[in-house]
């Protein structure tokens, strides 16, 4: 049996303040988590992440919460009130990533957007995760993994074509299209800030 590794983790010192709710960002935190980062989860005060609650659990949260938001810190902001919106800028100033997974306005809305964050800190790395992107006729709908795969034909194909497609087990859209994006975006955004000094 192999010793465990000494050398520091490749993102040791990172650290990402976390949005987002349900799967395609808690997958995504949790790999870069996996990779070092310091993850520092926002939850909405009273419900937290939807995922915390939904079946299977174990004793009170649900499994699929534990175990991809294992080992992040958790901390409560109401977003919508002043006093939780400067503790977020607080913390935006001495995070290098956040990443967040409302519909495109929101966080223009809250009065947190790009350019209010990048003045917290203008090392900031802002990552984005929408069902649709930010633009375009779709932009404002809200979706999940089984929308994106309904739109591809994903169902249809699964099922034999007989047009009685049911979900396959891997949410294919979710950490495929989302999730694996995300992460790719931020580690790139990370080395170019590190080779050029600008986020």
């Amino acid at each position: 049996m192999s010793e465990p590794s000494t050398e520091p983790a490749p993102l040791q010192g990172i650290r990402i303040l976390d949005l987002t709710r349900l799967l395609p960002g808690a997958y995504t935190t949790q790999m870069l988590a996996d990779l070092g980062a310091e993850v520092i989860k926002i939850e909405q005060p009273k419900t937290g992440d939807y995922w915390r609650w939904m079946q299977p659990r174990v004793v009170k949260h649900g499994a699929q919460f534990l175990d991809l938001n294992r080992g992040k810190a958790s901390v409560e902001l109401d977003l919508k009130d002043t006093n939780g919106r400067a503790r977020l800028l607080s913390l935006a100033a001495t995070s290098d990533v956040l990443i967040e997974s409302y519909r495109p306005d929101v966080m223009e809305r809250l009065g947190l957007g790009n350019s209010v964050l990048r003045t917290a800190n203008p090392r900031l790395i802002i990552c984005s995760m929408s069902g649709f992107g930010s633009t375009g006729p779709m932009a404002m709908v809200a979706a999940h993994d089984l929308n994106y795969q309904g739109l591809a034909g994903t169902l249809g194909y699964l099922d034999g074509g007989r047009g009685f497609g049911k979900p396959p087990g891997l949410p294919l859209g979710d950490l495929a299209g989302g999730a694996q994006n995300a992460i790719a975006g931020i580690l790139a955004a990370l080395y170019e800030r590190e080779k050029s000094g600008i986020a």
